[in-house]
């Protein structure tokens, strides 16, 4: 028994932890082989057209760094039996292309050996997916397992929404979510800027904007804020697009703009205008001040974010100022206008067109598409209405549009316990068509929504991480991977990397009663910087 014991540790001692990948590849087979990083020498090389790619540079002096975190314990090596040393990586990126779209080729292979660690990409967002698995698979002895990987993503996009409106973060906080999107291979920001309550935004064409609307001078993103948001995301694969949400969820910021755009709301029982809050509703849809401020603003948009989309909202617009007004009506009349719907939808038409003139594709929440607007064909239609969402989905896909589904990913939601095998369980594709609709392209992607309602910058992150990399997963993994106890297992596993790498994500496991095998604690836990600043 006692040599039995001692060849189970001795065996336990001669390979890596065996550490795995979140997502899950496509395709991953071990070698049997384990191998120490000499990160003495250790080095990375790039060949192929996108070899000197200034996001490929950048990523291997990041990508070091993550992995010296796993070399702390060291001193363990002299207990490991190795098959050889590992002193470099080499990164072969096919195509100097850098543009980031839905189209945008995310594969990569990787073949983890001795002496050299091979990856190669169509492009350099590939090779990024490739580096962030390779930094995923090193323990905190500098031992990794010899192992091969051919990935790929289900999906194009794999999106998480913030909300800056609501409540205000920090570019410091979105730079941070940012990376841990990378590091669970999410590749949109769906930035949600602006809403009714704030609107942070500093827009030079309309500066007073941000000056009435910000919540206080402090809480605004300059154009510089931008730059350095869309920048970041870049090097990580990440495209930002931006929702100025209209003609619904607006106030803020608005009231400013001479000549007014917002309709006024009138009191039914008097006839006349109401004040405050009160007075204003959504977007005036009959005056053409409305198209020429829309144009502009869009056109300067344009020139910040450089991602060909942009959402421009569309959800939970309330006629009841729009009927109160008595302009509004006569205008409806004239135009032969018999609902709101139809109104709004000729807003929605004249916004969509002038964006299309600009040459700006764009997402939507469902409602215009619900509402019958002439939509572009490479529009992406946002599903998130709670209830049957699998309906919204059939009907979109039957029409031949992109969807991106949201509706079962509102992770603001929280309750007590383990939540995330709820959202690990969805299955997009799951409605009438979906297994065709999926196979055609029709399902584009999965989108994480964090609604800042209660949420800002002190538990942003924490409430968001690890629980997103549950979707995250569903959007890139075969559809066949849905084990949950397997998942549990390597869930625990990435929030401790999370936490390793500065990343304060929240326990997945029951301290109090730990499911079998999965423990409750990480080698290297959070510690926050707290200053303490009334200490002399």
């Amino acid at each position: 028994a006692v040599h039995a014991l001692a060849d189970a540790m001795f065996v336990a001692l001669t390979a890596a932890l065996g550490l795995t990948v979140w997502p899950q590849p496509q395709k991953q087979t071990s070698t049997g082989a384990t191998y120490v990083l000499d990160f003495t020498n250790f080095s990375f090389a790039a060949s192929g057209a996108g070899a000197q790619s200034e996001v490929l540079l950048d990523a291997f002096k990041r990508y070091r760094s993550i992995m010296l975190l796993h070399s702390a314990a060291s001193h363990q090596q002299s207990f490991r039996q190795t098959s050889g040393t590992i002193a470099s990586v080499r990164v072969k990126v096919a195509s100097a292309d850098e543009t980031l779209s839905l189209e945008t080729d995310q594969s990569y292979n990787l073949t983890v050996g001795a002496p050299t660690i091979a990856l190669e990409a169509r492009t350099v967002y590939g090779a990024l997916n490739g580096l962030e698995s390779l930094s995923q698979l090193v323990d905190r002895g500098a031992f990794i397992n010899g192992t091969r990987i051919e990935d790929f993503p289900r999906y194009q996009f794999r999106a998480t929404m913030i909300d800056t409106s609501r409540h205000y973060y920090p570019v410091e906080v979105i730079l941070q979510h940012l990376d841990a999107m990378a590091y669970s291979k999410f590749n949109v920001l769906h930035w949600h800027l602006v809403d009714s309550v704030s609107f942070p935004y500093q827009s030079k064409a309309f500066p007073e904007m941000a000056v009435a609307g910000a919540w206080s001078p402090d809480h605004v993103y300059t154009n510089e804020d931008i730059t350095t948001v869309v920048k970041y995301a870049k090097n990580r694969g990440i495209r930002v697009v931006p929702e100025f949400d209209t003609p619904g969820h607006v106030y803020a910021g608005y009231t400013a703009l001479e000549p007014p755009i917002l309709t006024t709301c009138y009191d039914p029982a008097t006839g006349k205008p109401l004040t405050g809050i009160q007075g204003t509703g959504p977007l005036d849809p009959t005056i053409n001040a409305t198209y020429t401020f829309l144009t502009t603003l869009f056109k300067e948009l344009q020139g910040l974010f450089p991602d060909k989309f942009v959402h421009v909202g569309g959800d939970e617009v309330d006629p009841g100022c729009w009927a109160s007004n008595p302009q509004v009506q006569a205008y409806m009349k004239a135009h032969s206008l018999t609902s709101f719907a139809d109104l709004e939808t000729l807003y929605e038409q004249r916004l969509l067109d002038l964006l299309k003139a600009q040459g700006t594709s764009y997402i939507v929440w469902q409602e215009i598409f619900d509402n019958g607007a002439r939509i572009a064909k490479d529009t992406v239609i946002d599903v998130w209405k709670g209830g049957n969402w699998q309906e919204e989905m059939a009907n979109v896909a039957k029409a031949g549009f992109h969807s991106v589904l949201s509706a079962p990913f509102y992770l603001n939601y929280i309750s007590y316990g383990e939540d995330w095998p709820t959202y690990y369980a969805i299955e997009p594709s799951n409605f009438t068509g979906g297994a065709a609709a999926d196979k055609a392209g029709l399902v584009g992607g999965v989108e994480v929504c964090m609604w800042s309602e209660f949420v800002d910058a002190s538990n942003f992150i924490s409430r968001i991480w690890p629980r997103a990399a549950a979707v995250g997963e569903r959007g890139w993994s075969d559809k066949s991977v849905r084990d949950v106890d397997d998942a549990r297992h390597r869930l625990h596993e990435l929030r401790c990397k999370l936490l390793a790498r500065g990343i304060n994500a929240e326990p997945i496991a029951n301290g109090g009663a730990p499911k079998e095998g999965v423990a409750a604690f990480c080698p290297q836990e959070w510690v926050p910087k707290y200053d303490r600043p009334w200490v002399g």
